[in-house]
């Protein structure tokens, strides 16, 4: 399989994400975890430590570190984003998602290739959505 992922998560509400979005990409392979905001710190749910595994990178800005020739893709709730249902991820994917209580920030969103919602009744959990996004990417690629 060709490729990599890559997720950056911002200015997250609840640790207690962040340890389950780490899970999420140890589970599923993906390559670097980067947060900007709020800096991690060990958290219970993140029982596998996967900061041992995967790189972990706290930043200012999620911009300045995307790695070369990777596809930011934004996560977010709104109306004109795509269904993840029908895309078809790029080879090499940076997946930004948002705090639990509010959006990307319009600067980062605008910078974002793609904006993908998944298609719920109400927004789900920060470690869920994680979970969902590079599930289907897993599930999708050939």
């Amino acid at each position: 399989m060709r490729g990599y992922s890559a997720v950056g998560l911002i200015n997250t509400k609840w640790e207690a994400n962040v340890g389950g979005a780490l899970r999420a990409c140890y589970c599923y392979s993906a390559s670097m975890v980067a947060i900007q905001g709020k800096r991690y710190q060990r958290e219970s749910t993140d029982t596998s430590c996967c900061w041992r595994q995967i790189p972990l990178l706290h930043t200012g800005n999620l911009l300045e570190i995307i790695p070369f020739d990777c596809i930011p893709v934004g996560i977010e709730l709104t109306e004109d984003a795509r269904s993840l249902i029908d895309f078809t991820h790029p080879e090499r994917a940076f997946y930004i998602f948002g705090p639990e209580d509010g959006s990307i920030p319009k600067e980062i969103l605008s910078k974002c290739k793609f904006i993908l919602k998944v298609p719920t009744a109400i927004s789900m959990n920060l470690a869920s959505t994680v979970n969902v996004v590079l599930y289907d990417r897993l599930a999708k690629r050939k």
